[in-house]
């Protein structure tokens, strides 16, 4: 493989890796239980288009290099053709990455089903008068990945009844049973993932 070439690829599937790290982040950070570092990389969003142009120039870069037709010296030379390509010279090894690319690129739009699902609440008894509701303001979401892992976390607060969240408007609405969970309770939850609550507004049941 052609220096050249190789490390068009290199460059490529890092500028994609990039591009998704603000949500590829928020699942590491559920799966090795380091919550805290969820949003790090949310600084990287309004850079993820030029990532993702960078990652589709490089690949068809190196496509290009790697399927141009061989020059006449090439083909006059003939020392290698009796010899079988590596893995690494052949179109399999850069089909492989080229895959993988994709499928960092798109990784905002599936990165939900890595995930549990909400749990269903329990059936219980809950006092009419003990029910709040409360919209939390919330910066540092770029993605579906960022909601989901707010819900996670919301989930793991006793008494959350329902919620809702939301990046593009950056807000949760959270129902909670006050008897059990409180507002300071909710927003310390979404703190502890890297997001930060910026504002909150009770709503009226």
């Amino acid at each position: 493989m052609k220096t050249e070439s190789k490390n068009g690829w290199l460059l490529g599937v890092a500028a994609a890796v990039a591009a998704s790290l603000c949500c590829i982040t928020p699942v590491l950070a559920l799966l090795g239980g380091i919550s805290g570092i969820a949003s790090a990389f949310s600084w990287v969003e309004p850079y993820r288009p030029y990532l993702i142009g960078a990652t589709v120039l490089l690949f068809g870069f190196a496509w290009y290099q790697k399927l141009e037709p061989r020059k006449k010296a090439e083909i006059n030379c003939e020392c290698e053709t009796d010899m079988k390509p590596s893995f690494w010279q052949s179109n399999t090894f850069p089909g492989i990455i080229t895959v993988f690319a994709a499928l960092m690129i798109s990784f905002p739009h599936y990165a939900h089903i890595f995930y549990p699902k909400s749990p269903v609440a329990n059936v219980m008894i809950v006092e009419k008068n003990n029910i709040r509701q409360v919209e939390l303001k919330i910066s540092g979401m770029t993605c579906q990945s960022c909601s989901e892992h707010v819900n996670h976390a919301l989930d793991g607060v006793a008494g959350v009844l329902e919620h809702t969240t939301s990046y593009e408007q950056g807000t949760s609405l959270v129902k909670f049973d006050a008897s059990k969970a409180s507002k300071e309770k909710l927003v310390e939850a979404v703190n502890a993932t890297g997001y930060k609550v910026t504002g909150t507004n009770v709503l009226e049941n």
